[in-house]
Protein backbone atom coordinates (compact mmCIF):
# COMPACT_ATOMS: atom_id res chain seq x y z
CA UNK A 1 0.00 0.00 0.00
CA UNK A 2 1.01 3.71 -0.39
CA UNK A 3 2.21 5.48 2.54
CA UNK A 4 0.77 8.99 3.17
CA UNK A 5 4.37 10.30 1.57
CA UNK A 6 4.84 11.57 -1.83
CA UNK A 7 8.21 11.09 -3.00
CA UNK A 8 9.60 13.61 -5.51
CA UNK A 9 12.12 13.86 -8.29
CA UNK A 10 13.62 16.75 -10.13
CA UNK A 11 14.89 16.00 -13.75
CA UNK A 12 15.27 19.70 -14.79
CA UNK A 13 12.35 21.84 -14.38
CA UNK A 14 10.22 18.80 -14.41
CA UNK A 15 8.80 17.74 -10.32
CA UNK A 16 7.93 14.06 -10.63
CA UNK A 17 5.39 12.90 -7.93
CA UNK A 18 5.27 8.96 -6.99
CA UNK A 19 3.79 6.70 -4.28
CA UNK A 20 6.05 4.60 -2.54
CA UNK A 21 4.40 0.90 -1.86
CA UNK A 22 5.28 0.16 1.31
CA UNK A 23 4.81 -3.28 1.41
CA UNK A 24 6.83 -4.21 -1.73
CA UNK A 25 8.70 -1.05 -2.22
CA UNK A 26 8.05 -0.03 -5.75
CA UNK A 27 7.37 3.25 -7.22
CA UNK A 28 4.12 4.06 -9.54
CA UNK A 29 4.38 7.28 -11.11
CA UNK A 30 1.47 9.77 -10.07
CA UNK A 31 1.92 13.35 -11.21
CA UNK A 32 3.93 16.04 -12.65
CA UNK A 33 4.59 19.60 -11.98
CA UNK A 34 6.11 22.34 -14.02
CA UNK A 35 9.09 24.61 -12.41
CA UNK A 36 9.56 27.75 -13.22
CA UNK A 37 13.56 26.92 -13.61
CA UNK A 38 15.25 23.77 -13.03
CA UNK A 39 15.15 22.35 -9.11
CA UNK A 40 18.12 22.59 -7.00
CA UNK A 41 16.74 21.68 -3.73
CA UNK A 42 13.11 20.92 -1.98
CA UNK A 43 11.73 21.73 1.55
CA UNK A 44 8.82 20.83 3.50
CA UNK A 45 7.22 23.13 5.68
CA UNK A 46 7.44 22.55 8.94
CA UNK A 47 3.15 22.09 9.62
CA UNK A 48 1.66 23.14 6.81
CA UNK A 49 1.36 21.44 3.19
CA UNK A 50 3.94 23.96 1.46
CA UNK A 51 7.12 23.01 -0.36
CA UNK A 52 9.91 25.52 -0.93
CA UNK A 53 12.06 25.35 -4.37
CA UNK A 54 14.82 26.49 -4.78
CA UNK A 55 15.28 27.02 -8.42
CA UNK A 56 18.04 28.18 -11.78
CA UNK A 57 18.61 27.44 -15.16
CA UNK A 58 22.13 26.36 -14.11
CA UNK A 59 23.80 23.44 -12.91
CA UNK A 60 27.05 22.25 -12.42
CA UNK A 61 29.80 23.85 -14.63
CA UNK A 62 27.10 26.02 -15.64
CA UNK A 63 26.30 28.78 -12.95
CA UNK A 64 23.06 30.02 -15.33
CA UNK A 65 21.36 33.56 -15.57
CA UNK A 66 17.45 33.08 -13.87
CA UNK A 67 17.20 31.69 -10.40
CA UNK A 68 14.46 32.33 -7.84
CA UNK A 69 12.88 30.84 -4.78
CA UNK A 70 9.14 29.38 -4.99
CA UNK A 71 6.70 28.13 -2.73
CA UNK A 72 4.23 25.52 -3.95
CA UNK A 73 0.93 24.06 -2.33
CA UNK A 74 0.46 20.53 -1.99
CA UNK A 75 -3.14 19.11 -2.23
CA UNK A 76 -4.30 15.77 -0.66
CA UNK A 77 -3.40 13.66 -3.69
CA UNK A 78 0.29 15.39 -3.83
CA UNK A 79 -0.40 17.44 -6.47
CA UNK A 80 0.72 21.08 -6.61
CA UNK A 81 0.31 24.31 -7.20
CA UNK A 82 1.70 27.76 -7.24
CA UNK A 83 1.57 29.94 -4.21
CA UNK A 84 2.26 33.05 -4.67
CA UNK A 85 4.95 34.55 -7.29
CA UNK A 86 8.65 33.17 -7.22
CA UNK A 87 11.38 35.76 -5.78
CA UNK A 88 13.82 36.14 -7.99
CA UNK A 89 17.43 35.39 -6.53
CA UNK A 90 20.88 37.25 -7.32
CA UNK A 91 22.56 33.58 -8.19
CA UNK A 92 22.05 30.10 -8.70
CA UNK A 93 21.10 28.20 -4.65
CA UNK A 94 22.04 24.99 -3.80
CA UNK A 95 19.86 24.59 -1.10
CA UNK A 96 16.80 25.71 0.96
CA UNK A 97 16.24 24.31 4.56
CA UNK A 98 13.34 26.37 6.92
CA UNK A 99 13.98 26.76 10.98
CA UNK A 100 12.22 24.02 13.04
CA UNK A 101 8.67 26.53 13.18
CA UNK A 102 9.02 27.19 9.01
CA UNK A 103 9.27 31.13 9.89
CA UNK A 104 12.27 31.68 7.84
CA UNK A 105 13.90 30.53 4.33
CA UNK A 106 17.70 29.85 4.51
CA UNK A 107 18.47 29.66 0.60
CA UNK A 108 22.32 28.95 0.21
CA UNK A 109 24.52 29.58 -3.05
CA UNK A 110 27.81 27.93 -4.07
CA UNK A 111 29.15 30.32 -6.32
CA UNK A 112 30.14 33.21 -4.82
CA UNK A 113 29.11 31.25 -0.97
CA UNK A 114 26.46 33.56 -0.06
CA UNK A 115 23.15 32.56 2.41
CA UNK A 116 19.79 34.63 1.51
CA UNK A 117 17.52 34.72 4.24
CA UNK A 118 13.31 35.50 3.82
CA UNK A 119 10.28 35.80 6.02
CA UNK A 120 7.70 32.95 5.77
CA UNK A 121 3.85 34.40 6.94
CA UNK A 122 1.55 32.25 9.11
CA UNK A 123 0.00 30.74 5.68
CA UNK A 124 3.69 29.75 4.52
CA UNK A 125 4.19 32.22 2.60
CA UNK A 126 7.01 33.86 0.97
CA UNK A 127 7.76 37.28 2.35
CA UNK A 128 10.50 39.66 2.88
CA UNK A 129 14.06 39.57 2.97
CA UNK A 130 15.88 39.40 6.49
CA UNK A 131 18.82 41.82 5.92
CA UNK A 132 22.32 39.61 6.59
CA UNK A 133 25.99 41.33 8.09
CA UNK A 134 28.08 38.14 7.12
CA UNK A 135 31.57 38.42 7.09
CA UNK A 136 33.39 37.14 3.90
CA UNK A 137 32.42 33.60 3.28
CA UNK A 138 35.40 30.54 1.74
CA UNK A 139 34.56 29.35 -1.09
CA UNK A 140 31.43 26.73 -2.73
CA UNK A 141 28.37 26.80 0.61
CA UNK A 142 26.68 23.73 -0.06
CA UNK A 143 23.95 23.91 2.25
CA UNK A 144 22.73 26.14 5.82
CA UNK A 145 21.42 23.82 8.26
CA UNK A 146 19.75 25.03 12.02
CA UNK A 147 20.50 22.50 14.51
CA UNK A 148 17.09 21.07 16.07
CA UNK A 149 16.56 23.59 18.64
CA UNK A 150 17.24 26.72 15.73
CA UNK A 151 19.87 28.17 18.13
CA UNK A 152 22.83 27.62 15.64
CA UNK A 153 23.14 27.96 11.73
CA UNK A 154 25.76 25.54 10.66
CA UNK A 155 27.28 26.29 6.98
CA UNK A 156 29.67 24.21 5.53
CA UNK A 157 31.78 25.50 2.81
CA UNK A 158 33.67 22.59 0.50
CA UNK A 159 36.51 25.14 -0.94
CA UNK A 160 38.19 23.78 -3.89
CA UNK A 161 41.10 20.84 -4.88
CA UNK A 162 44.22 22.36 -6.26
CA UNK A 163 44.77 22.40 -9.99
CA UNK A 164 47.39 23.32 -11.86
CA UNK A 165 48.84 26.24 -11.05
CA UNK A 166 46.03 27.02 -9.33
CA UNK A 167 46.18 26.49 -4.90
CA UNK A 168 43.71 24.57 -2.93
CA UNK A 169 40.90 26.70 -1.66
CA UNK A 170 40.36 25.41 1.46
CA UNK A 171 37.11 24.46 3.60
CA UNK A 172 35.48 25.14 6.68
CA UNK A 173 32.24 24.55 8.46
CA UNK A 174 30.71 27.89 9.48
CA UNK A 175 28.69 28.20 12.73
CA UNK A 176 26.43 31.06 13.35
CA UNK A 177 24.16 32.59 16.18
CA UNK A 178 20.44 32.48 14.92
CA UNK A 179 17.95 34.72 16.41
CA UNK A 180 14.88 35.81 14.56
CA UNK A 181 16.36 35.13 10.96
CA UNK A 182 18.93 37.15 12.11
CA UNK A 183 23.02 34.81 11.64
CA UNK A 184 25.72 36.22 13.56
CA UNK A 185 28.64 34.55 13.02
CA UNK A 186 30.08 32.84 16.62
CA UNK A 187 32.81 30.16 15.52
CA UNK A 188 34.62 28.31 12.37
CA UNK A 189 36.36 24.83 12.01
CA UNK A 190 38.44 24.59 10.16
CA UNK A 191 40.74 21.44 10.85
CA UNK A 192 44.33 22.06 9.45
CA UNK A 193 43.68 25.49 8.29
CA UNK A 194 41.20 23.48 6.49
CA UNK A 195 43.19 22.26 3.96
CA UNK A 196 42.38 18.67 3.02
CA UNK A 197 39.40 19.73 4.13
CA UNK A 198 36.12 20.03 1.87
CA UNK A 199 32.56 19.36 3.92
CA UNK A 200 29.55 19.46 1.94
CA UNK A 201 26.29 18.05 4.14
CA UNK A 202 25.49 18.18 7.98
CA UNK A 203 22.68 16.00 9.43
CA UNK A 204 22.20 16.03 13.22
CA UNK A 205 20.92 12.87 15.78
CA UNK A 206 17.94 13.17 16.54
CA UNK A 207 18.36 12.52 20.63
CA UNK A 208 22.56 12.99 21.15
CA UNK A 209 24.17 16.48 20.76
CA UNK A 210 25.97 14.71 17.71
CA UNK A 211 26.73 16.43 14.26
CA UNK A 212 27.61 14.44 11.33
CA UNK A 213 29.15 15.91 8.36
CA UNK A 214 29.64 14.96 4.77
CA UNK A 215 33.62 15.63 3.52
CA UNK A 216 33.22 15.71 -0.08
CA UNK A 217 36.52 16.35 -1.53
CA UNK A 218 38.04 13.57 0.81
CA UNK A 219 35.44 11.09 1.16
CA UNK A 220 35.27 11.44 4.10
CA UNK A 221 32.30 10.48 7.49
CA UNK A 222 33.13 12.91 10.76
CA UNK A 223 31.72 13.38 14.20
CA UNK A 224 31.10 16.49 16.24
CA UNK A 225 30.20 16.84 19.42
CA UNK A 226 27.50 20.33 19.42
CA UNK A 227 29.20 21.55 22.67
CA UNK A 228 30.79 24.54 23.56
CA UNK A 229 33.57 24.02 20.99
CA UNK A 230 32.14 21.73 18.59
CA UNK A 231 35.16 19.32 18.97
CA UNK A 232 35.82 17.19 16.01
CA UNK A 233 35.28 13.34 17.36
CA UNK A 234 36.71 11.38 14.57
CA UNK A 235 37.02 11.14 10.36
CA UNK A 236 36.55 8.06 8.26
CA UNK A 237 36.61 6.62 5.01
CA UNK A 238 33.49 6.21 3.20
CA UNK A 239 34.54 4.25 0.11
CA UNK A 240 34.89 0.46 0.34
CA UNK A 241 38.09 0.58 -1.26
CA UNK A 242 39.59 4.00 -0.40
CA UNK A 243 42.92 2.79 -1.95
CA UNK A 244 41.99 2.11 -5.39
CA UNK A 245 40.21 6.03 -5.51
CA UNK A 246 39.35 6.57 -9.20
CA UNK A 247 38.98 10.09 -10.55
CA UNK A 248 35.94 12.32 -10.09
CA UNK A 249 35.14 10.02 -6.75
CA UNK A 250 33.14 12.38 -4.31
CA UNK A 251 30.76 12.20 -1.35
CA UNK A 252 27.47 13.62 -1.63
CA UNK A 253 24.27 13.91 0.96
CA UNK A 254 24.15 12.11 4.39
CA UNK A 255 20.85 11.73 6.50
CA UNK A 256 20.83 10.08 10.34
CA UNK A 257 17.77 7.25 10.50
CA UNK A 258 15.37 8.77 12.55
CA UNK A 259 16.01 5.90 15.18
CA UNK A 260 19.49 7.39 15.43
CA UNK A 261 21.16 4.32 15.15
CA UNK A 262 22.44 4.68 11.91
CA UNK A 263 23.73 7.27 9.68
CA UNK A 264 23.89 7.21 5.48
CA UNK A 265 26.17 8.95 3.57
CA UNK A 266 26.07 8.64 -0.73
CA UNK A 267 29.42 7.77 -2.77
CA UNK A 268 28.70 9.50 -6.08
CA UNK A 269 30.65 8.83 -9.45
CA UNK A 270 30.76 9.52 -13.01
CA UNK A 271 34.21 9.45 -14.48
CA UNK A 272 34.86 8.20 -17.65
CA UNK A 273 37.48 6.68 -20.15
CA UNK A 274 38.48 6.18 -23.56
CA UNK A 275 37.26 2.83 -24.97
CA UNK A 276 37.05 2.32 -28.59
CA UNK A 277 36.39 6.09 -29.40
CA UNK A 278 33.34 6.05 -26.80
CA UNK A 279 33.85 7.08 -23.05
CA UNK A 280 32.91 4.53 -20.59
CA UNK A 281 32.33 4.81 -16.72
CA UNK A 282 35.66 4.30 -15.06
CA UNK A 283 34.25 1.91 -12.50
CA UNK A 284 34.41 4.27 -9.15
CA UNK A 285 31.84 3.73 -6.39
CA UNK A 286 28.15 4.60 -6.53
CA UNK A 287 26.91 3.56 -3.18
CA UNK A 288 25.55 4.30 0.16
CA UNK A 289 27.66 4.04 2.60
CA UNK A 290 26.00 2.71 6.25
CA UNK A 291 27.37 3.49 9.53
CA UNK A 292 26.67 1.79 12.75
CA UNK A 293 26.00 4.82 15.22
CA UNK A 294 27.43 3.96 18.99
CA UNK A 295 25.03 4.69 21.11
CA UNK A 296 27.18 5.54 24.03
CA UNK A 297 29.71 7.93 22.17
CA UNK A 298 28.14 8.47 18.83
CA UNK A 299 31.19 7.19 17.12
CA UNK A 300 30.35 5.59 13.21
CA UNK A 301 31.33 2.28 12.33
CA UNK A 302 31.13 0.84 8.76
CA UNK A 303 28.76 -1.69 8.54
CA UNK A 304 27.58 -1.76 4.57
CA UNK A 305 28.16 0.06 1.30
CA UNK A 306 25.59 -0.73 -1.15
CA UNK A 307 25.52 -0.23 -4.86
CA UNK A 308 22.82 1.94 -6.20
CA UNK A 309 22.93 0.11 -10.15
CA UNK A 310 23.36 3.53 -11.17
CA UNK A 311 25.35 6.12 -11.48
CA UNK A 312 26.05 9.67 -9.04
CA UNK A 313 23.92 9.40 -6.73
CA UNK A 314 23.44 12.92 -5.51
CA UNK A 315 20.53 12.72 -3.29
CA UNK A 316 18.72 10.28 -1.37
CA UNK A 317 15.93 10.23 2.05
CA UNK A 318 15.57 8.11 4.05
CA UNK A 319 11.62 7.56 4.18
CA UNK A 320 10.12 9.25 7.42
CA UNK A 321 8.78 5.75 8.77
CA UNK A 322 12.07 4.62 8.95
CA UNK A 323 12.00 1.37 7.18
CA UNK A 324 12.55 2.70 2.98
CA UNK A 325 15.72 4.85 1.56
CA UNK A 326 15.55 6.15 -2.25
CA UNK A 327 18.46 6.64 -3.97
CA UNK A 328 18.91 9.64 -7.20
CA UNK A 329 21.00 8.38 -9.60
CA UNK A 330 21.64 11.66 -11.30
CA UNK A 331 22.58 11.09 -14.97
CA UNK A 332 23.37 8.21 -17.68
CA UNK A 333 27.05 6.26 -18.71
CA UNK A 334 28.15 3.60 -20.56
CA UNK A 335 29.45 1.25 -18.22
CA UNK A 336 31.18 -2.50 -18.68
CA UNK A 337 28.30 -4.80 -17.33
CA UNK A 338 28.27 -8.37 -17.31
CA UNK A 339 26.52 -8.87 -20.26
CA UNK A 340 28.80 -6.33 -22.04
CA UNK A 341 29.21 -2.60 -22.70
CA UNK A 342 25.74 -0.81 -22.23
CA UNK A 343 24.13 2.78 -21.08
CA UNK A 344 23.14 2.65 -17.79
CA UNK A 345 20.28 4.98 -17.43
CA UNK A 346 19.17 7.72 -14.47
CA UNK A 347 17.02 6.39 -12.06
CA UNK A 348 15.16 5.98 -8.63
CA UNK A 349 16.54 2.93 -6.62
CA UNK A 350 14.90 1.75 -3.80
CA UNK A 351 16.21 -0.09 -0.65
CA UNK A 352 14.37 -1.78 2.40
CA UNK A 353 15.99 -0.64 5.94
CA UNK A 354 16.71 -3.72 8.03
CA UNK A 355 16.09 -3.73 12.01
CA UNK A 356 20.29 -3.16 11.91
CA UNK A 357 19.99 0.01 9.62
CA UNK A 358 21.64 -2.36 6.57
CA UNK A 359 20.01 -1.67 2.94
CA UNK A 360 18.59 -4.71 0.88
CA UNK A 361 18.42 -3.12 -2.38
CA UNK A 362 14.91 -4.12 -3.50
CA UNK A 363 14.27 -2.15 -7.14
CA UNK A 364 15.45 0.60 -9.52
CA UNK A 365 13.06 2.51 -11.35
CA UNK A 366 14.87 4.32 -14.47
CA UNK A 367 14.11 7.71 -15.88
CA UNK A 368 15.16 9.82 -19.09
CA UNK A 369 17.56 12.29 -17.94
CA UNK A 370 19.46 12.28 -21.29
CA UNK A 371 18.18 16.54 -21.75
CA UNK A 372 18.83 17.30 -17.84
CA UNK A 373 19.64 16.36 -15.03
CA UNK A 374 18.11 13.94 -11.76
CA UNK A 375 19.34 16.54 -9.69
CA UNK A 376 17.15 16.23 -6.77
CA UNK A 377 14.82 13.97 -5.04
CA UNK A 378 12.75 13.42 -1.46
CA UNK A 379 10.17 12.48 0.50
CA UNK A 380 7.15 14.70 1.88
CA UNK A 381 4.36 14.41 4.13
CA UNK A 382 1.08 14.60 2.44
CA UNK A 383 -1.82 16.66 3.97
CA UNK A 384 -4.50 15.01 5.77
Amino acid sequence: MASRYALYAAIGRLLLQFDLDTQDGTLARRAAFELPEGLQYLWRHASLPILYAACSDGRPKFEGTRHCLCALRMRGDGSLAPEGEPIPLPVRPVHVATDSRSRYAFVTSAHPSRVDVFEIDANGRLGAPVPQQLPDLPKTAHQLLLTPDDSVAVLPLRGNDASGQKAEDPGAVMLFRHAGGKLTHWRTLAPGGGHGFGPRHVDFHPAMPWMYLSIERQNEIALFDMGDDYALRCRRTTLRDPRHEKPRQLVGAIHVHPDGRTVYVSNRADGTVEEDGRQVFNGAENTISVYAIDPGNGLPTLIQTADTYGMHPRTFQVHPEGRWLVAANMTPRWSRTPAGLAEVPAGLSVFAVGGDGRLEFRDKLDLDASRDHLFWAGFAALPA
